[in-house]
């Protein structure tokens, strides 16, 4: 990658969220940005979650303001409930349209994009971008079983990395806490999730 691409990176938050915990850490996203930053000229950083509206507190919510506040471009929905056929109640909220729609917007002002998912619904949206020309990396992992990336989206990026081996430079420990208190706050609430 050269430090001239123009770069944008899409996360999505609820996979990326899952797929950090299931390998053993938090993502801390101001430690993500820095790291971006430094490659190349960063465009735009995409951050896409689900929001339960009618709840008095949801615990996404001090990520999504920090995200906000410190260069993330942040796409919220709210999540639909309904009961299923056997009396259950449920929760639905997916933002793959949205992140998708942004990523076939942007193409035509970047050279590469990252995305941050193992969801195999982006495959045919990697291969739509990837004919306007852009680079497309995804991050997920495979060091876990069964796998948190579709083997059909791995296949169709141009790169694949191992979320895993991010770790050192994105993550900290779950049961880490930071002992100075200026910025115990601001490092908490951005690596919540």
């Amino acid at each position: 990658m050269s430090r001239f691409e123009k770069l944008a990176l899409f996360i999505d938050g609820p996979n990326l969220h899952a797929t950090s915990r299931a390998l053993g850490f938090e993502i801390d996203y101001e430690r993500l940005l820095e790291e971006y930053r430094r490659r190349g000229p960063l465009l735009r950083v995409f951050y896409y979650t689900t929001i339960a509206e009618d709840q008095e507190y949801s615990s996404i919510r001090p990520l999504v303001d920090w995200l906000g506040y410190n260069g993330y471009t942040v796409v919220t929905k709210a999540t639909k409930e309904f009961v299923d056929a056997s009396g259950r109640r449920k929760v639905k909220g997916n933002m793959n349209i949205e992140l998708a729609v942004d990523a076939m917007e942007l193409a035509e002002h970047i050279d590469q994009m990252i995305l941050f998912s193992g969801d195999g619904d982006f495959r045919s949206m990697v291969e739509a971008v990837q004919r306007r020309g852009v680079r497309v990396t995804v991050i997920s992992t495979t060091a876990i079983q069964p796998p948190m990336i579709a083997d059909e989206l791995r296949r169709q990026a141009d790169d694949f990395i191992e979320l895993a081996q991010l770790k050192p430079k994105l993550g900290r420990d779950p049961t880490e806490r930071l002992g100075s208190p200026t910025s115990a706050g601001k490092r908490e609430s951005a690596s919540a999730e």
